[in-house]
Protein backbone atom coordinates (compact mmCIF):
# COMPACT_ATOMS: atom_id res chain seq x y z
CA UNK A 1 0.00 0.00 0.00
CA UNK A 2 1.16 3.15 -0.90
CA UNK A 3 0.67 6.96 0.42
CA UNK A 4 -0.40 9.03 -2.17
CA UNK A 5 -1.84 12.62 -1.53
CA UNK A 6 -4.25 14.13 -4.21
CA UNK A 7 -4.42 17.77 -4.46
CA UNK A 8 -7.06 19.19 -6.13
CA UNK A 9 -9.78 22.25 -5.82
CA UNK A 10 -12.74 20.30 -7.77
CA UNK A 11 -14.01 18.04 -4.82
CA UNK A 12 -15.66 15.79 -7.14
CA UNK A 13 -12.86 15.31 -8.63
CA UNK A 14 -11.18 14.86 -5.89
CA UNK A 15 -13.42 12.74 -4.16
CA UNK A 16 -13.16 10.24 -7.65
CA UNK A 17 -9.62 10.05 -7.57
CA UNK A 18 -9.48 8.96 -3.72
CA UNK A 19 -12.10 6.66 -4.82
CA UNK A 20 -10.00 5.35 -7.60
CA UNK A 21 -6.90 4.54 -5.26
CA UNK A 22 -8.31 3.16 -2.29
CA UNK A 23 -10.14 1.08 -4.32
CA UNK A 24 -6.57 -0.21 -5.64
CA UNK A 25 -5.43 -0.67 -2.33
CA UNK A 26 -3.88 2.73 -1.71
CA UNK A 27 -3.77 5.29 0.68
CA UNK A 28 -4.85 8.80 0.05
CA UNK A 29 -4.59 12.21 2.16
CA UNK A 30 -6.40 14.99 0.05
CA UNK A 31 -5.30 18.90 -0.38
CA UNK A 32 -7.93 21.49 -1.60
CA UNK A 33 -5.02 23.62 -2.61
CA UNK A 34 -1.07 24.23 -3.20
CA UNK A 35 -0.23 25.87 0.23
CA UNK A 36 -2.56 23.17 2.53
CA UNK A 37 -0.51 20.13 -0.14
CA UNK A 38 2.98 21.63 0.39
CA UNK A 39 1.95 21.71 4.57
CA UNK A 40 1.41 17.73 3.98
CA UNK A 41 4.54 16.93 1.72
CA UNK A 42 6.86 18.78 4.70
CA UNK A 43 4.54 17.02 7.81
CA UNK A 44 4.77 13.70 6.40
CA UNK A 45 6.20 12.54 2.95
CA UNK A 46 3.92 10.65 0.71
CA UNK A 47 5.41 7.94 -1.93
CA UNK A 48 3.86 9.76 -4.48
CA UNK A 49 0.96 13.42 -5.47
CA UNK A 50 -0.96 13.90 -8.22
CA UNK A 51 -1.27 17.06 -8.61
CA UNK A 52 -4.01 19.04 -10.27
CA UNK A 53 -2.04 22.14 -12.79
CA UNK A 54 -5.41 24.72 -12.27
CA UNK A 55 -6.04 25.99 -8.65
CA UNK A 56 -6.35 29.53 -7.19
CA UNK A 57 -3.55 31.32 -5.85
CA UNK A 58 -1.09 28.71 -5.69
CA UNK A 59 -1.42 26.89 -9.32
CA UNK A 60 0.08 23.59 -9.87
CA UNK A 61 3.42 24.88 -11.50
CA UNK A 62 4.46 26.88 -8.55
CA UNK A 63 3.16 23.94 -6.42
CA UNK A 64 5.38 21.58 -8.63
CA UNK A 65 7.81 24.02 -7.91
CA UNK A 66 8.07 23.82 -4.38
CA UNK A 67 7.35 20.86 -3.99
CA UNK A 68 10.62 20.09 -5.49
CA UNK A 69 12.51 22.72 -3.16
CA UNK A 70 11.48 19.78 -0.64
CA UNK A 71 12.14 16.66 -1.80
CA UNK A 72 12.14 14.47 -5.16
CA UNK A 73 8.54 12.86 -4.35
CA UNK A 74 6.64 11.77 -8.05
CA UNK A 75 4.43 14.20 -9.00
CA UNK A 76 1.54 12.91 -11.33
CA UNK A 77 0.21 16.10 -12.85
CA UNK A 78 -3.45 16.10 -13.46
CA UNK A 79 -4.97 18.61 -16.01
CA UNK A 80 -7.61 19.60 -19.22
CA UNK A 81 -4.51 21.10 -20.75
CA UNK A 82 -3.78 18.82 -23.49
CA UNK A 83 -1.27 20.68 -25.35
CA UNK A 84 2.47 19.81 -25.91
CA UNK A 85 4.00 22.51 -24.73
CA UNK A 86 2.07 22.27 -21.09
CA UNK A 87 3.21 18.52 -21.07
CA UNK A 88 6.44 19.43 -21.98
CA UNK A 89 6.42 22.57 -19.28
CA UNK A 90 5.63 20.18 -16.51
CA UNK A 91 7.67 17.68 -17.42
CA UNK A 92 10.89 20.03 -17.71
CA UNK A 93 9.58 21.71 -14.44
CA UNK A 94 9.87 18.15 -12.31
CA UNK A 95 7.01 16.16 -12.99
CA UNK A 96 7.43 12.68 -13.57
CA UNK A 97 4.01 12.10 -15.46
CA UNK A 98 1.01 14.14 -17.03
CA UNK A 99 -2.64 12.88 -17.74
CA UNK A 100 -5.18 14.89 -19.15
CA UNK A 101 -8.64 15.66 -17.92
CA UNK A 102 -11.03 13.73 -18.35
CA UNK A 103 -9.33 10.68 -17.75
CA UNK A 104 -9.78 7.24 -18.46
CA UNK A 105 -10.01 5.39 -14.76
CA UNK A 106 -7.90 2.19 -15.81
CA UNK A 107 -5.26 4.85 -17.68
CA UNK A 108 -4.90 7.36 -14.38
CA UNK A 109 -4.62 3.64 -12.16
CA UNK A 110 -1.69 2.58 -14.55
CA UNK A 111 0.15 5.38 -14.57
CA UNK A 112 -0.16 5.64 -10.99
CA UNK A 113 1.44 1.89 -10.08
CA UNK A 114 4.51 2.74 -13.05
CA UNK A 115 5.37 5.67 -10.99
CA UNK A 116 5.01 4.09 -7.32
CA UNK A 117 7.67 0.78 -8.88
CA UNK A 118 10.35 3.08 -9.76
CA UNK A 119 10.52 4.34 -6.15
CA UNK A 120 11.28 2.90 -2.83
CA UNK A 121 9.53 4.38 -0.10
CA UNK A 122 8.96 8.09 0.40
CA UNK A 123 11.71 10.55 -0.14
CA UNK A 124 13.00 12.60 2.84
CA UNK A 125 12.34 15.94 2.72
CA UNK A 126 14.67 19.09 2.74
CA UNK A 127 14.93 20.76 6.04
CA UNK A 128 14.87 24.42 6.02
CA UNK A 129 18.80 25.70 5.74
CA UNK A 130 20.61 27.28 8.43
CA UNK A 131 23.81 28.55 8.73
CA UNK A 132 25.07 31.03 10.91
CA UNK A 133 23.76 33.96 8.61
CA UNK A 134 21.44 32.21 6.79
CA UNK A 135 18.01 30.75 6.43
CA UNK A 136 15.84 29.17 4.25
CA UNK A 137 12.42 27.99 4.34
CA UNK A 138 11.51 25.65 1.43
CA UNK A 139 7.37 26.00 2.22
CA UNK A 140 7.22 29.04 3.09
CA UNK A 141 9.83 30.44 0.84
CA UNK A 142 10.94 32.86 3.71
CA UNK A 143 14.51 33.95 3.75
CA UNK A 144 16.62 35.82 6.67
CA UNK A 145 20.00 37.07 6.84
CA UNK A 146 21.24 37.93 10.35
CA UNK A 147 17.05 37.46 11.16
CA UNK A 148 16.46 40.43 8.86
CA UNK A 149 13.36 38.86 6.69
CA UNK A 150 14.80 39.51 2.72
CA UNK A 151 12.15 39.65 -0.06
CA UNK A 152 13.56 37.06 -2.96
CA UNK A 153 12.37 37.26 -6.57
CA UNK A 154 11.54 33.56 -7.65
CA UNK A 155 14.65 33.08 -9.69
CA UNK A 156 16.80 34.81 -6.62
CA UNK A 157 15.40 32.11 -4.31
CA UNK A 158 15.98 29.12 -6.61
CA UNK A 159 19.74 30.69 -7.09
CA UNK A 160 20.08 31.06 -3.52
CA UNK A 161 18.86 27.21 -2.79
CA UNK A 162 21.18 26.15 -5.49
CA UNK A 163 24.48 27.88 -3.70
CA UNK A 164 23.33 26.43 0.37
CA UNK A 165 22.44 22.91 -1.30
CA UNK A 166 26.00 22.67 -2.02
CA UNK A 167 28.21 24.15 0.30
CA UNK A 168 31.99 25.18 -0.85
CA UNK A 169 31.46 23.27 -3.73
CA UNK A 170 32.37 25.47 -6.99
CA UNK A 171 29.28 25.54 -9.54
CA UNK A 172 30.20 26.37 -12.98
CA UNK A 173 28.07 28.69 -14.77
CA UNK A 174 26.46 26.19 -17.27
CA UNK A 175 25.66 24.17 -13.54
CA UNK A 176 23.90 26.99 -12.53
CA UNK A 177 21.93 27.77 -15.61
CA UNK A 178 20.97 24.39 -15.27
CA UNK A 179 19.95 24.29 -11.90
CA UNK A 180 18.49 27.73 -11.71
CA UNK A 181 17.08 27.95 -15.42
CA UNK A 182 16.30 24.70 -16.17
CA UNK A 183 18.31 24.74 -19.42
CA UNK A 184 21.70 25.91 -20.95
CA UNK A 185 20.38 27.29 -24.16
CA UNK A 186 19.40 30.46 -24.54
CA UNK A 187 21.23 32.12 -21.46
CA UNK A 188 24.88 32.75 -20.97
CA UNK A 189 27.69 33.56 -18.43
CA UNK A 190 26.43 37.24 -18.49
CA UNK A 191 23.09 35.89 -16.93
CA UNK A 192 24.60 34.22 -14.18
CA UNK A 193 26.66 36.97 -13.18
CA UNK A 194 23.97 40.11 -13.58
CA UNK A 195 21.68 37.31 -10.91
CA UNK A 196 24.76 36.53 -8.79
CA UNK A 197 24.88 40.68 -8.16
CA UNK A 198 21.40 40.66 -7.56
CA UNK A 199 21.00 38.24 -5.14
CA UNK A 200 24.36 39.89 -3.27
CA UNK A 201 22.89 42.90 -3.10
CA UNK A 202 19.23 42.07 -1.39
CA UNK A 203 21.27 39.81 1.09
CA UNK A 204 23.47 43.16 2.03
CA UNK A 205 26.60 41.44 0.45
CA UNK A 206 28.17 44.10 -1.71
CA UNK A 207 31.22 45.06 -2.38
CA UNK A 208 31.62 47.52 0.96
CA UNK A 209 32.08 43.62 2.88
CA UNK A 210 32.94 40.12 2.02
CA UNK A 211 30.25 37.65 0.59
CA UNK A 212 29.64 33.94 1.68
CA UNK A 213 29.05 33.81 -2.35
CA UNK A 214 32.60 33.89 -3.90
CA UNK A 215 33.15 34.53 -7.28
CA UNK A 216 35.72 31.45 -8.63
CA UNK A 217 37.38 33.03 -11.22
CA UNK A 218 37.25 31.41 -14.81
CA UNK A 219 35.07 28.62 -13.01
CA UNK A 220 32.30 29.50 -11.20
CA UNK A 221 31.39 30.42 -7.83
CA UNK A 222 31.08 28.83 -4.89
CA UNK A 223 28.78 29.78 -1.34
CA UNK A 224 31.03 29.49 1.77
CA UNK A 225 28.57 29.39 4.56
CA UNK A 226 29.35 31.68 7.33
CA UNK A 227 29.77 30.00 10.71
CA UNK A 228 29.40 31.86 14.70
CA UNK A 229 31.66 34.26 15.69
CA UNK A 230 33.39 32.46 18.90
Amino acid sequence: MAEVLVVEDEEDVRRLVRVLLERAGHAVTEAGNGLEALRLVQASTPDLVVLDVTMPELDGWQTLERIRDLCEVPVLMLTARAGELDKVRGLKGGADDYVTKPFGRQELLARVEALLRRTSGPPEVRPAYRDATVMVDYVSREVTVDGRPVQLTPLEFKLLSAFVRHPNETLARDRLLELVWGDTEGFGGDQVKLYVGYLRRKLGWDAAAPSPIETVRGFGYRYRPPVASE
